[in-house]
């Protein structure tokens, strides 16, 4: 009985891609690597063989050839939920390892613990190649950590260190000015910016935009006391709904997340308020969905998916080309008021 028969099928190897697909076995193994200097049709090609065929590369053999594990690992909080931008996070850093030797990992961690902790885990055992984390600190150990071990790493968001690092941000501080002018275009006179956490570097920088346009545009802005756009959706809106029955003027709501918006909107609503006419609620997200449900809110696209892929990208290039300076990119949302 053949090996077929009994089920033993041998695994395809590199010389099985090689025979199928003409080229010599070293070519094959540098096209599945995505060596740049190998013409990218060679590479589909090759990628497709062994996708057909089903070859899984040993990654036991791979990291002793190499050293390398072949892992990104991308950090998050379970703090986020579904209203936000991390599902979207997920998929395109995802996408961009699409048809690459790299693998994503999740490394998951509590708010209750040290956020040190997946970091030193996964640099002390070696588990992954590169990291990718978020919620970025101006002085933030994990970076400081990183930096000082020379492991590869790309943040979502920018440090006190950020050049000398891999970072794509969106630019806070200029979507926070413009959430001003465009309440202020039209007419809104007392503004509430419900503020990212204050320790994290894009709520200071979107406080500090939205306060100079304040300034500039002669209008009142007031931070939301004792709660941050990362606080619960039923915090907000029943803070904010106290506020308005209690006689608050405000008329002029900036999110600092999806969620913010979407307690602002129910907390105007539930006091009689009309949205669009009494009150104007400005917010950014990265999926349509708050404009589909409430046409009249002003809202503005971060485009986290851009924002993956690149820093999967910029990952893989700390991971090659460690030499390399490391690859950054600033997202400006649109100048203009909405």
């Amino acid at each position: 009985m053949d090996n077929a028969a009994r089920g033993n099928t041998p695994k395809p190897t590199l010389k099985t891609i090689a025979k199928l697909t003409g080229l010599a076995v070293p070519t094959v193994s540098r096209a599945l690597s995505g060596a740049e200097d190998i013409n990218i049709d060679t590479r589909a090609r090759v990628r497709a063989v062994a996708d057909e065929i089903g070859y899984v590369p040993n990654r036991a053999g791979v990291r002793l050839r190499t050293g390398r594990t072949n892992v990104i690992s991308l950090v998050m909080s379970t703090e986020h939920d579904v209203m936000n931008h991390t599902a979207k996070l997920i998929s395109s850093v995802a996408g961009g390892l699409r048809n690459t030797p790299f693998h994503l990992n999740i490394t998951p961690y509590f708010a209750d613990e040290d956020p040190m902790k997946p970091i030193r885990y996964i640099v002390e055992s070696g588990s992954a190649d590169a990291v990718i984390f978020n919620q970025i600190k101006g002085q933030d150990p994990r970076v400081r950590y990183l930096l000082d071990r020379k492991f590869p790493f790309a943040t979502h968001g920018r440090s006190d260190w950020s050049d000398q690092h891999a970072w794509f941000d969106f630019d806070n501080g200029s979507y926070g000015a413009l959430g001003v002018r465009s309440l202020a275009a039209r007419g809104r006179k007392h503004i509430l910016l419900i503020a990212p956490p204050i320790d994290q570097s894009y709520g200071a920088a979107m406080i500090a935009g939205a306060t100079a346009a304040a300034q500039h545009a002669g209008v009142s802005l007031a931070v939301m006391p004792g709660l941050s756009s990362d606080s619960p959706v039923d915090a907000i809106e029943a803070q904010l709904a106290a506020m308005l029955r209690d006689g608050d003027k405000t008329d002029g709501i900036i999110g600092g997340s999806t969620n913010s918006a979407l307690a602002a909107v129910a907390a105007v609503e539930s006091c009689g308020r009309v949205l669009g006419d009494d009150a104007d609620v400005f917010t950014k997200e990265a999926i349509t969905f708050l404009r589909r449900v409430r046409p009249r809110i002003l809202a503005i696209h971060e485009d986290v998916a851009a924002a993956g892929d690149f820093l999967a990208r910029a990952a893989m290039s700390l991971v090659r080309t460690p030499e390399a300076p490391p690859q950054q990119h600033l997202d400006v949302p649109p100048d203009t008021p909405l």
